[in-house]
Formats: structure tokens, C-alpha cells, sequence
């Protein structure tokens, strides 16, 4: 009973249990000018025939993708496609979910998590992109190290999906005052509108939007050239306009039958999830 209750909390925050109920979320932000990327929910995973599930898991979904014509990428944690099982196992999953997705043209982002993780992502992203080249990253702007990653993904010539970053890290890892997190954001983003390629701005910060818009139209970078990203249920009315104002606007769609541990993580790591789960219930 409690958990049903819990669902419809969360379910704002969650496109459904099915793949259908996910395409059905896409094509109706598609209809808004809207993309999307789907995540099929799930992490840690501690055995092999769970990882295996999550890699078929994927591979059906860009299927579907492809069968329904929608516009939307795959989004992926690697300690779902079983990192913590091996590198290499993790990278036998990762290659093949990048093969079907290049064999639509289709493209695979590599979530981040905690920082733990961070070194073994960049180099199964490094490898993974050498060998298909339509793989991208996720880098956190709240870590000290991520100016140094963001420049060896530029390099390399792989795509960036820049966040604040929801984990908690100690202050030897990370930035702790949210004014400090807005200053290196905002010039991790300058870096990556003047070198990188095609990079996602993820924030739902009314600041940090208005300043992205505003860096961007001082150096000349056309509205096509990154596009700006939120999660699912935060802020629609902000991710219309957006579109509307001709700015790429891309939205993250969780979906799956592990929904819990998602919605709970993303309260627990940090309390100021909990406000911002909260605030945002209501606010459009």
C-alpha cells in the first residue's frame, strides 16, 4: 500500500513501468519539439544475468526507438551493464548496446555516478568511443578533476552532457557551496561552447539557463550548435519555452519496474534533493 502511494509521488518523475508507457512519454514531448533520452532504471548490479537482462533491456528499447520512429537516445549507467563484475564483461555489454545503436544511427550517452567511478566510466567511455565513435559522457561539475576530464574528452573528440552533479562527495573531491558549483559550471560551459562538440547543458538553475543563453549569444554559438537538457517531470512549462525559443531541448526519461531505488537514491544522496523533489512537485 505504502509503495503505491510512494509511485504516484514519484511517477511525476518517472515516464512508467513499460516500454510502451516510455515511448508514450517521448512522442508526446517529440509533439512539443521536445528529444528525449531513455534510461531503462537500474544500477550496482552484482550478477551477471542482471547485467545481461539490462543489456537486452537496452537493445529493445533502441529497437523500439527505431520501430516507432521517435526522437530519442539511450542514456546507461555502467554498474548496470556490470562494472562491478569486470571491465571487461562491463565493456562486452556496453560494445554491444553501441553496435545496435550505430547500426540506427542512433547514439548512447554514459550516465556518471558516484566518484568511485569516475576513472573506470572515462576509460570504458574511451575505449568504447574508439571502437564506435557514437558514445558520450557525462561529466560533473562539482568535482575538482572535471576541468582535466573535460579537456581529455574534448581531445578525443567525444560529446559532454555537463551537470552540477546529485552525489555526495567529500570536500577533497568536490566542490561544496552551490555558488562555487554555478562559478565552475558556468565556465566548464564556456570551454565547452567555444571547443566542444555538441555539448548538452543539463540544469533546471532559471541562473544558470538565462547565463548559458547569454554566453552563448556573446560568442556567436548558434542555437544548433548544443542543446540544453532536464529531467523528466521538472520544469515542463521551462522545457517548451525553451523549445519554443528555437534552443535543442532534451529531456531524460526514466522508465522501468526499478523505480524505487532510483526515486530514493536521488532523495537520499544529498538532502537537498528532498526540497528540490518537493519544491518542483508543484512548480512549473
Amino acid at each position: 500500500m505504502f509503495q503505491r502511494i510512494l509511485f504516484l509521488f514519484a511517477r511525476r518523475f518517472v515516464a512508467g513501468l513499460t516500454m510502451e508507457e516510455a515511448v508514450t512519454a517521448v512522442r508526446r514531448l517529440n509533439q512539443t519539439g521536445i528529444q528525449a533520452t531513455l534510461d531503462v532504471l537500474g544500477e550496482n548490479v552484482s550478477e551477471a544475468r542482471d547485467a545481461d537482462a539490462a543489456r537486452l533491456s537496452y537493445l529493445a528499447t533502441l529497437d523500439s526507438i527505431q520501430s516507432h520512429r521517435i526522437q530519442s537516445n539511450v542514456s546507461l549507467k555502467l554498474t548496470q551493464m556490470g562494472l562491478d563484475i569486470g571491465r571487461d564483461f562491463c565493456l562486452a555489454n556496453l560494445a554491444s548496446i553501441c553496435e545496435r545503436a550505430r547500426s540506427y544511427q542512433n547514439f548512447v550517452r554514459i550516465d556518471m555516478e558516484g566518484s568511485g567511478y569516475t576513472e573506470k566510466n572515462l576509460s570504458l567511455f574511451e575505449t568504447c568511443f574508439e571502437r564506435s565513435g557514437n558514445a558520450g559522457i557525462v561529466l560533473q561539475a562539482y568535482l575538482h578533476r572535471t576541468e582535466k576530464d573535460l579537456e581529455r574528452v574534448i581531445s578525443l573528440g567525444g560529446r559532454i552532457r555537463l551537470c552540477k552533479g546529485a552525489y555526495k562527495e567529500p570536500p577533497e573531491r568536490a566542490l561544496q557551496t552551490m555558488p562555487e558549483i554555478r562559478r565552475n559550471f558556468l565556465r566548464l560551459t564556456e570551454i565547452l561552447l567555444e571547443r566542444g562538440d555538441y555539448p548538452a547543458i543539463a540544469t533546471h538553475d532559471d541562473y544558470l539557463i538565462h547565463r548559458v543563453k547569454q554566453m552563448a549569444a556573446e560568442r556567436g554559438v548558434p542555437r544548433d550548435r548544443f542543446e540544453f537538457q532536464m529531467l523528466y517531470g521538472i520544469r515542463p512549462e521551462t522545457q517548451r519555452r525553451l523549445a519554443e525559443e528555437g534552443y535543442r531541448m532534451r529531456v531524460y526519461v526514466p522508465y522501468g519496474t526499478h523505480w524505487l531505488p532510483y526515486f530514493y537514491r536521488r532523495l537520499r544522496e544529498r538532502k537537498e534533493n528532498v526540497l528540490f523533489v518537493a519544491r518542483n512537485f508543484f512548480k512549473r
